[in-house]
């Protein structure tokens, strides 16, 4: 068996053990966790097929999305968070397996470096001499550049309508005016008050 047979059975294992405990963990945070774990194992399948684009959106999108959405829900819902928070260091024996088992994929990624993908001929990038990242980036704002505009500006839409959809103002609590605030006079905080002044008793001090 090749290095890199070994390595794509090793990344598909993973992925598919994790790809089952997010479906099977009971705990939101283990599942998070194992979810974690297998949009990385799945970048490293891409980055084995030399699919660097591919690989680098799955690790920022998602994975540096998948907790902000997590916390976010959390938010949205008003879910007692407090079990949660209590007995952290449980949760450090699947986050340390998960840091174990994404170190090793890194390494074996790194140790792939000693054998060569061979490219079908086909391929725009190999056929050019460039990376699939440079090919990718120079073809989108290109040929494609109106198209990746319009997309841009679809998805800048669809931002603001989820916030204006989600956007609730609850009754009896209290929102700042920054503009009221800053256009404040002093006679609207300061009001003087004349008081009559009365005669000493004799005998008061």
């Amino acid at each position: 068996m090749s290095y890199e047979l070994a390595a794509f059975w090793a990344f598909a294992t993973v992925t598919v053990v994790s790809a089952l405990g997010v479906i099977l963990a009971r705990n939101p945070v283990h599942a998070v966790l194992t979810l974690v774990l297998c949009f990385f194992s799945t970048a490293c399948l891409w980055l084995l097929l030399q699919a660097e684009f591919l690989g680098v959106v799955l690790v920022l999108v998602y994975i540096g999305a998948v907790m902000v959405l997590f916390l976010f829900v959390v938010m949205m819902l008003d879910v007692n968070t407090a079990p949660l928070r209590e007995g952290f260091t449980r949760y450090l024996p699947l986050t340390g397996a998960v840091v174990v088992v994404m170190a090793a994929e890194m390494m074996m990624l790194i140790g792939s470096k000693r054998f060569e993908v061979t490219l079908p001929a086909s391929d725009p990038a190999a056929a050019l001499g460039k990376s699939n990242i440079e090919w990718i980036g120079e073809t989108l704002f290109s040929k494609y550049i109106l198209p990746f505009e319009i997309a841009a500006v679809i998805l800048t839409v669809a931002l603001v309508v989820a916030v204006m959809l989600t956007l609730r103002r609850r009754p009896g609590t209290k929102h700042q005016d920054a503009g009221g605030q800053v256009a404040v006079k002093r006679d609207d905080r300061v009001r003087l008050v004349k008081v009559a002044s009365e005669p000493r008793q004799e005998g008061n001090p």
